[in-house]
């Protein structure tokens, strides 16, 4: 007998919200290995699965947004101009 068939159905905003869940966290250990490893090649592969990842986590956001199960407002004009004019003082002041 498959263990699945005991499970009670889950809804599709569970299950969306589930996977998102899950690339968030991929996204958190993909950065962190990233930044341990020492081998080009493994830092290049690991990259790469972060893009991926990230595209995957947008495409399952958008999905929710879509559906109504992930809902957003507006950031005001002024505060995204604040955020951006720290971020470029912050890229001036540490060269990156």
């Amino acid at each position: 007998m498959s263990t699945f068939t005991n499970r009670p159905n889950m809804s599709e905003q569970e299950i969306l919200t589930d996977l998102l869940s899950s690339e968030k966290q991929l996204m958190k250990e993909y950065a962190s290995d990233m930044s341990e490893a020492s081998c080009a090649n493994l830092r290049g592969l690991l990259a790469n699965n972060m893009v991926e990842c990230s595209t995957d986590q947008l495409a399952i956001f958008e999905q929710m947004q879509m559906r109504g199960f992930y809902k957003t407002k507006q950031a005001p004009k002024n505060e995204v101009e604040t955020a951006k004019q720290d971020m470029t003082t912050l890229r001036q002041q540490t060269g990156f």
